[in-house]
């Protein structure tokens, strides 16, 4: 933060240093060939969607790290990822904020909502925007925890949260817990949808077989216990999982043995095929 002695014209030049910043910003998104959302703030009710909304709470009075704050409720328009201002709308009470913060006088708290680390600001977008042009690193919030069905971890950009909403909608029809829900992890969102459908087909054949009904959950985890774990283990001693996760080389030779029933062959040749397809 540079200081001439004059704060009111320092308020003015953070404001214009700050503008700067954010179109410089947009143009290296552009140079680099970066996806459109990298610089989006966050939109709190599409990441509670996604995650599945559970309940919250309030905490209070909390000092949290600036760069724990990735959305917002409802003012993303005027402000970047990183809080810079994005037109000059926000100009005039930027600069009395940053004034105020320059001569030191109080400034109340802002009103976030926490989801796992991640923090979204219900009030306070132009004081968080002028700390960070300040170069502070935390800011006083007053926080109300949000739980939610999934782990936000992952969450980088708007894009993200495709991944996550198709994996709660796998989860909800493919009801797995603990480690067995910890093992099914996709890149592509619409394995997630692929897989349900696998899985529940073959939860649909075991109960034909066995000739009785079993709930979601059970037939979930019969399905992970029974199929999933030794067919990956066999790719894994195979050596045909390469770089993809567990589930993605699980989902990859499901369709394959998927098309070998149909194709009515299952000679060597057909079995190399596989094998180098999976390289």
């Amino acid at each position: 933060m540079k200081d001439t002695g004059f704060p009111r014209a320092d308020a003015e030049a953070d404001f214009l240093r700050a503008r700067r910043r954010q179109v410089l910003s947009r143009l290296a998104n552009w140079l680099r060939g970066e996806p459109d959302d990298v610089n989006i703030m966050l939109p709190f009710h599409e990441v509670v969607d996604a995650l599945g909304y559970l309940g919250e709470r309030r905490i209070g009075a909390r000092v949290i790290r600036l760069d724990s704050i990735v959305g917002s409720v409802d003012r993303g328009r005027d402000f970047d990822r990183r809080f810079r201002p994005t037109s000059g709308r926000v100009r005039e009470r930027w600069e009395r904020l940053a004034l105020a913060t320059r001569r030191g006088e109080s400034i109340p708290p802002i009103e976030v909502y926490r989801v796992g680390e991640l923090h979204f600001i219900i009030d306070g977008h132009h004081r968080v925007s002028v700390s960070h042009a300040m170069g502070l690193s935390t800011i006083e919030a007053t926080v109300t925890e949000v739980r939610t069905k999934l782990d936000p971890s992952g969450i980088r950009y708007r894009g993200d949260l495709i991944v996550k909403d198709y994996r709660r909608l796998f989860l909800e029809r493919v009801p797995l817990s603990g480690h067995s829900r910890a093992s099914v992890v996709f890149t592509d969102p619409w394995d997630y949808a692929r897989l349900g459908e696998h899985v529940e087909a073959w939860g649909f054949r075991l109960m034909q077989d066995e000739g009785r009904y079993s709930d979601r959950a059970t037939l979930a985890q019969r399905w992970f216990d029974e199929e999933f774990v030794p067919v990956v283990e066999m790719l894994r001693q195979a050596d045909l999982i390469g770089d993809r996760t567990d589930a993605e080389a699980y989902l990859w030779v499901a369709c394959e043995r998927y098309r070998l029933i149909r194709t009515h062959r299952w000679d060597d040749e057909v079995f190399e095929a596989v094998r180098s397809r999976s390289r």
